[in-house]
């Protein structure tokens, strides 16, 4: 049995509640949201199987863009999950976009919680569009979930506005995640006050599954052979369209069904540490380095957290590490740091500074983008 799949607008954050509530309770096709700067989704059916409830549209940060069909199921025990980690039920700052996995996933809790969420302006965030949003909050716990870009954007600003800093401080619980999130940012944002957790998920996971390198509700994590893999009653069912991929990223085992991430990480006394991607070794002068590692690194050190480190080329080397930052470090620092670390090869080989990281809908850098710049 199959039901309609309705492509919404996610310009309207409030409308885009409405229809998921349809969606989930069955009363209404299933949904699919499309943001204003993304094109539409040209070849997705206009019916999807009948316990398909949302269909998500991956970021494509570092390939193909891949439609992710999730059941009501798996999305109401994201909600439920995120709610029991966090406790008190509360009110949501709505500040990402809708059409991505992590402000859909503000919607659900918003649900499952009863509660109305407060979007904050659309453009870029800063203190005024913020505090506007927050004074419009009436619930007196609250929650918001941010990406690093912001949180880092809103740090600075709080850095010299008090108003900002006591306000998100009086927040239960600021999510932060879509990427890594340097422990320097960090770091500052609770040296304000603020409530800081990192979680660790993905769009086929239906959203951050992992907060602070635990699993919440009935997520479960394990480590095969280097490779991150997650289960547990959130993960997706496939990708529309696309058995083949399907096939490479879910797996059965024991009669529990994994996805298969495309990250590098480790276990240590249960809790997650991811390390990097498993597609992000390049082999400088015949030796291996994961630009990951030298990115972790890079983005700890002050005024760089907006860094990304790709592959450049060199005549000698062939591959070597390049930071692509809005920043000016001097390089001899940069090289200092990552030598202090890492193997001497992983030291970066020189830094771009850029006027503008290229960036996703989803505020992730486009590391594509930003390898082609960093090609002769």
């Amino acid at each position: 049995m199959t039901r309609p799949l309705a492509v919404v607008d996610s310009s309207d954050p409030l409308a885009c509640l409405v229809a998921l509530r349809h969606a989930l309770s069955g009363d209404g096709p299933a949904v699919l949201f499309r943001g204003g700067g993304v094109n539409p989704v040209q070849t997705a059916p206009l019916e999807v199987e009948k316990r398909i409830a949302l269909v998500v549209e991956t970021s494509g940060s570092t390939g193909t863009p891949k439609r992710v069909a999730l059941t009501a199921d798996a999305v109401l025990a994201s909600a439920a999950a995120s709610n029991g980690a966090l406790g008190d039920p509360g009110q949501w700052l709505l500040a990402l976009p809708v059409h991505y996995i992590a402000g859909i996933n503000v919607l659900a809790r918003s649900l499952a919680a009863s509660i109305p969420p407060v979007p904050v302006a659309p453009g870029r965030m800063d203190a005024a569009t913020v505090l506007a949003a927050i004074g419009r909050m009436t619930e007196k716990v609250r929650y918001t979930a941010l990406v690093p870009a912001q949180l880092g954007r809103l740090i600075d600003e709080a850095d010299e506005d008090a108003a900002l800093r006591e306000a998100l401080a009086g927040f239960s619980r600021i999510l932060v995640g879509g990427q890594s999130t340097p422990a320097a940012l960090v770091d500052r944002a609770r040296a304000h006050g603020w409530r800081v957790t990192r979680t660790y998920g993905s769009s086929e996971t239906c959203g951050g599954v992992v907060y602070d390198g635990r699993p919440i509700g009935q997520s479960t994590v394990r480590i095969v052979d280097g490779r991150v893999e997650l289960g547990g009653p959130t993960i997706a069912e496939y990708y529309l369209g696309d058995p083949e991929r399907t096939a490479s990223a879910f797996v059965e085992h024991d009669e529990h069904r994994w996805y298969r991430t495309d990250d590098a990480g480790e276990l240590v006394d249960g809790v997650l540490r991811v390390t990097g991607r498993l597609d992000d070794t390049i082999v400088t002068g015949g030796l291996k380095v994961r630009l990951g590692d030298v990115e972790r690194v890079v983005r700890e050190q002050p005024g760089l957290s907006d860094a990304v480190v790709v592959a450049g080329h060199h005549p000698e080397w062939g591959e070597v590490p390049v930071v692509v930052t809005t920043a000016r470090p001097d390089l001899a620092t940069v090289r200092r740091a990552v030598g202090a670390v890492l193997p001497p090869e992983a030291r970066p080989d020189r830094v771009m500074t850029v006027n503008a990281l290229p960036t996703l809908p989803s505020g992730k850098p486009d590391r594509l983008a930003i390898a082609e710049r960093a090609r002769p």
